[in-house]
């Protein structure tokens, strides 16, 4: 027998068994035997969050943090499509103008940013839901509302806990359009150092906000009731780029296109603007942009009016002791009435000008990160000539369609929610390697179409320059309609184009994969590329591991002698069944139950195909993870074999880490997270059990994220000796 620790959880080792292949039938299986688990959950969760009208997108109905979080449908559309966004605070409405100014002004605003081509997302706090993108109902409730709160970020957990509504400032405003993907916020003016700042230590939010969200923030400076120059000086401490906007680099001062101080640089157009802000993006900085706009000439004559009402103002907030965060709406409307509404006007003059350049710049950047995504694709230039990892796989773009109601109703529309995802095995595996310091190179194959904009726009951090865009075909897409309790009612896959992964194209990488010291192949590809891939292989000596991402596709390698090429494979136990069967040999009817039967048999299956493969990562669900290979001090060599030799078997097995069922948010990619790592933690050279652990770490990052690779995945967070929070049992094993 299989000697093993028993310690496992179900909510974590599922996802190993799981695949992000969109096959139907493996699909409906990632359901079944983790109902009353599934069922738990959900209860949790529908405890704890009310749940809305409105179609959601991805990361705003998986991830527990994205639960407060909606986002209207047009913007969810336009974030998808990689159109151009532009986020807009609502202190303006709330708190910024009276009505009807404030209203008129919104509805304006929102009208500028769609005539120059981009998409508006006004966001506010409406009944404790962070919204992103306002209804006209909803901008005139907040035009209309008294008493609403003005939300900065140190407000925003109260808000919510309360299901209050207000109107959000610019750094609440900022991590809401973070969290949402868009890159691009137009404001009136930023918060700053208030006079006497040194004394009172007033330093509005926006600045530290600034230093640690990148956003680039659209403004006519800083209002200009602050200290300026402590302002900017406090923006250089927190790593902000600061640029003022055309030929000078004059900063403005809110009403005056002067304030006397200079940014450190400028950008003469809306594209030097998105070069800044892309470049800002790609250096992967915590940091955000500042663009200063100066108000229109037309309307800064009056600025030396308004300076002159600003100090009287100031003078009457002191003497009244107004403080803190109501500081900046008494001295707005005091020099609203001493310059009998002259101020208001050109409030809404630059706001409208700001609104317009903020337009122009969030539309160029769109445009030169979809070039970019472009470029990455065959650009020759961007070919890496010795990568030492080729993976060779499928892209999906998922669309999950989940009902609120336990049936449904056909032939009407039901309510529920719609999720979006970026997968497929082999860009999961690509991804998790890109992560975890390695380079590889990605083949597989895309349409030309919006769905692929979407996720080479995605997968900036990869290179892609082995992603054909074929005209004509579309994006590999699969649409799943689920119940509430998560049971599978229909799914439609759009698959086609994998196939055009052929042995012809693949060929174009031959002297890339030829040099490589680890080719992955997932089973979405065509078998005579497999054969092709392996055949190379073999004249080469590469190690190639095989993903095989559900039982049909398992068999693919083992249909000819192209098997005995590959080095490693990672197939559950139905998976592994399968190859066995392919190649004639006798298996069992029913995969067993129980703990010591499913480890006899899984060693049992393994144990002809060790014959030629290098080492098997048997994932066995909530059993944990079962290695099969060469017994080397005490443990298994994982360690890329130069030469086929007589060696002594052996399978070692390791337990997984813990994850509660609450904190569960995601389990579409934690296999691949898994795969992924272990074959970092083996082209680093680590050891087996560094290598196992790495997996786990990776796995369970992956169930904590939206995403079906976290985006927080780093070398760091999966190294063992970093995680201390972890017992590691001693694994066990037994010769085969």
């Amino acid at each position: 027998m299989l000697a093993f620790c028993c310690e496992t959880n179900a909510d974590l080792l599922k996802l190993i068994n799981r695949r992000s292949d969109t096959d139907e039938n493996s699909k409906s299986a990632c359901h079944q035997g983790f109902q009353n688990k599934l069922n738990r959950m959900r209860t949790l969760r529908r405890v704890s969050v009310l749940i809305r009208k409105g179609v959601r997108t991805y990361q705003n109905t998986l991830h527990n943090k994205d639960l407060f979080y909606r986002i209207h449908p047009s913007v969810s559309q336009a974030l998808v499509q990689n159109k151009p966004v532009v986020a807009l605070e609502s202190t303006i409405i709330t708190h910024g103008m009276p009505y009807p100014h404030n209203l008129r002004t919104a509805k304006e605003v929102e009208e500028i940013v769609r005539a120059e081509g981009a998409i508006p997302a006004t966001i506010a706090v409406i009944d404790g839901e962070i919204c992103v993108g306002l209804s006209l109902d909803e901008l005139s409730h907040l035009a209309k509302s008294k008493n609403l709160l003005k939300v900065s970020r140190r407000d925003l957990p109260y808000v919510i806990s309360k299901g209050l509504s207000g109107g959000t400032t610019v750094s609440a405003t900022m991590i809401a359009a973070h969290r949402a993907g868009i890159p691009v916020f137009v404001t009136g003016g930023i918060g700053g150092v208030h006079r006497d700042g040194q004394n009172s230590l007033d330093i509005s939010a926006d600045l530290t906000e600034l230093g640690r969200t990148p956003i680039a923030v659209v403004s006519a400076g800083v209002k200009s009731i602050l200290d300026i120059g402590r302002t900017l000086e406090f923006l250089e401490t927190q790593g902000v780029c600061v640029a003022s906007y055309g030929a000078s680099k004059n900063f403005p001062a809110f009403f005056t296109p002067n304030s006397g101080f200079t940014s450190a640089y400028n950008v003469q157009n809306p594209s030097e603007a998105a070069k800044l802000i892309a470049g800002t993006l790609s250096l992967g900085l915590r940091s955000g942009v500042l663009i200063a706009v100066p108000v229109p000439e037309e309307h800064a004559a009056v600025g030396q009016q308004i300076a002159e009402a600003i100090q009287v103002a100031v003078t009457e907030a002191s003497s009244k002791r107004v403080s803190g965060k109501d500081v900046t709406p008494f001295i707005l409307q005091k020099v609203n009435e001493l310059t009998l509404g002259k101020s208001l006007q050109t409030n809404i003059a630059l706001i409208h000008n700001n609104a317009k350049v903020g337009s122009q710049i969030a539309c160029a950047l769109s445009e030169q990160m979809r070039g970019q995504s472009k470029c990455l694709i065959n650009h020759p230039e961007t070919l890496s000539a010795d990568p030492d990892v080729v993976v060779i796989g499928g892209i999906n773009v998922d669309f999950i369609a989940k009902g609120k109601t336990k049936t449904f109703h056909l032939r009407q529309t039901n309510p529920g929610n719609v999720c979006q995802a970026f997968g497929g095995v082999g860009r999961n595996i690509a991804d998790s390697l890109s992560r975890l310091g390695r380079k590889p190179l990605f083949v597989s194959a895309t349409g030309a179409d919006a769905n692929s904009d979407a996720v080479l726009n995605y997968c900036k951090h990869m290179n892609m320059s082995g992603v054909t865009r074929l005209e004509k075909q579309s994006t590999a897409t699969y649409c799943a309609v689920i119940t509430e309790s998560g049971e599978l009612t229909l799914g439609l896959g759009d698959m086609d184009i994998h196939t055009q992964i052929t042995e012809s194209y693949v060929s174009k990488f031959e002297k890339q994969i030829s040099s490589a010291t680890l080719v992955c192949l997932d089973g979405n590809i065509p078998t005579s590329t497999i054969n092709y891939v392996c055949s190379i292989a073999r004249k080469h000596n590469v190690n190639v591991w095989y993903e095989p991402t559900d039982v049909e596709k398992a068999r693919k390698p083992f249909l000819s002698d192209a098997w005995k090429s590959l080095s490693y494979s990672s197939p559950n136990l139905a998976e592994l069944r399968f190859m066995n069967k392919t190649l004639g040999i006798q298996t069992p009817e029913v995969l067993p139950s129980t703990l010591d039967e499913i480890l006899s048999v899984a060693v049992a299956l393994s144990r002809p195909l060790l014959e030629h493969l290098h080492c098997l990562v048997v994932t066995l669900g909530p059993n944990g993870v079962l290695l099969c290979g060469e017994q080397e001090a005490g443990s298994i060599n994982l360690q890329p074999r130069k030469l086929k030799k007589k060696r002594h078997v052996c399978a070692l097995h390791y337990p997984a880490l813990t994850v509660a069922p609450e904190e569960t948010i995601n389990v579409s990619g934690a296999g691949d997270s898994l795969a992924g790592a272990l074959m970092a933690g083996i082209l680093q050279g680590k050891d087996t059990d560094t290598c196992v652990r790495m997996g786990l770490l990776a796995a369970k990052t992956s169930l904590l994220s939206r995403h079906p690779i976290s985006p927080t995945l780093t070398l760091e967070s999966v190294d063992p000796n970093e995680i201390q929070t972890h017992k590691w049992p001693k694994p066990s094993f037994v010769n085969v």
